[in-house]
């Protein structure tokens, strides 16, 4: 029971500790019964729970089946992992006070909410470090788009993570759901999904950041923008990061015909895979992206460029041999020279610098000085001519 306990207070974090201390005294539903029970999850309960923006597909699937012939397992013998639906109660309300729904649509969170999110680890600078727990007892909301996981670290400037009371893995036939049973594009071998790319096909673009809210979502936002208005057909991704729906609806919003994100992939979040699977990830995005015939495909790539996963993707050569272009989204001058020593260190064909650092025209100014791409204002890549000569597109190719 002690060990429970300190595995509360550790989900709740100090600032809650005191508040919600009672807490403690007994194991959340899903941890409470010993070893492993399977109970049936009733139609009206599933139903009324709120369905997270991760957990989409479920609802999609769910519906089809008239909520029928679900389950929940629980208890101390059950082990969850990254990418299991989980059907849980919101019992403390801290940072996160919304929840993005299946439409993206952010529904306001209520103690005694049930809700049914995916377990997932994250990595967020800015946010949380957090693991996917052992046990079924309670742990945290550590991301709006629906990702259980218990918080080890955050950042001093936000709120204690709203805490969750797991009641139980949702199950049908007998096994638990996951992400990745229910989504909608396989995970390739990277040779595979290499191979399935013609030669000839689209631009590959990646954007890369310094770190989070560097600008790097905003700025394929607005280059997807500018290449539909000179007339081009633009595929638009997130391959690495942690799942909300924000990004790829600003993709969807600046004009890409096609948007997929990694949870699209069964994917809760990136963090913490292996070098190799990342890169099966991103392959796998880029090969989809590619599928009828678009001109250019834009794939962001979440956190920053010491980020692990990021990392080893800048210096991966299989990756770079992908790559036609590289924007690197920043806020200051001494990003921007970082990050460009960085990039084209690792022969990456960097051709922009873009970011929230272009909003301070001083700031721009001193890393115009220290770089030796152009820096390319975010919004002006909204325009046509910026777009298209940004990315060294011939202008024959611009014409609608």
């Amino acid at each position: 029971m002690q060990s429970e306990a300190t595995d509360l207070i550790s989900a709740i974090s100090l600032e809650m500790e005191q508040r919600y201390r009672h807490l403690s005294d007994s194991p959340a539903e899903g941890h409470a019964v010993d070893g492993v029970e399977d109970v049936e999850l009733a139609p009206r309960r599933l139903r009324r729970a709120k369905t997270s923006y991760t957990a989409r597909a479920f609802r999609t699937v769910a519906r089809e089946n008239g909520h029928t012939g679900y389950g929940l397992r629980r208890g101390r013998g059950v082990a969850p992992a990254a990418g299991d639906l989980v059907l849980a109660r919101v019992a403390a309300i801290g940072q996160h006070k919304r929840l993005e729904a299946y439409n993206s649509r952010r529904r306001h969170l209520f103690m005694g909410d049930e809700v049914i999110v995916a377990y997932g680890d994250r990595y967020a600078p800015d946010q949380f470090l957090a693991e996917v727990p052992h046990n079924l007892d309670y742990t945290n909301l550590v991301a709006a788009g629906g990702m259980a996981s218990r918080v080890i670290e955050k950042h001093e400037e936000i709120d204690p993570a709203t805490v969750l009371e797991p009641v139980g893995l949702i199950t049908r036939d007998g096994e638990v759901l996951t992400l990745a049973d229910l989504s909608g594009h396989r995970i390739r071998p990277w040779q595979e999904a290499r191979a399935a790319m013609s030669a000839d096909g689209p631009t590959v673009v990646m954007v890369f950041g310094s770190s989070m809210n560097s600008g790097k979502s905003t700025t394929v936002g607005c280059l997807v923008n500018g290449l539909d208005r000179a007339g081009l057909r633009v595929h638009a991704g997130k391959a690495t990061g942690t799942g909300a729906g924000n990004d790829a609806g600003l993709f969807r919003d600046g004009g890409a015909d096609r948007v997929v994100d990694f949870t699209d992939f069964g994917l809760a979040s990136t963090f913490k895979l292996s070098v190799e699977r990342i890169k099966d990830v991103v392959f796998s995005m880029a090969a989809v992206l590619a599928e009828g015939g678009p001109d250019v495909v834009v794939i962001e790539i979440a956190d920053g460029i010491y980020q692990g996963e990021t990392a080893a993707l800048v210096a991966d050569e299989d990756f770079r041999a992908l790559t036609d272009r590289v924007l690197f989204a920043c806020g200051e001058a001494l990003s921007a020279a970082a990050g460009a020593t960085l990039l084209q260190g690792a022969g990456l064909p960097l051709v922009a610098v873009s970011g929230r650092l272009t909003s301070a025209p001083l700031i721009a100014r001193e890393a115009a000085a220290v770089v030796s791409v152009p820096i390319v204002p975010t919004f002006d890549l909204c325009e046509a001519d910026v777009a298209c000569r940004t990315l060294g597109l011939p202008a024959e190719v611009a014409v609608a």
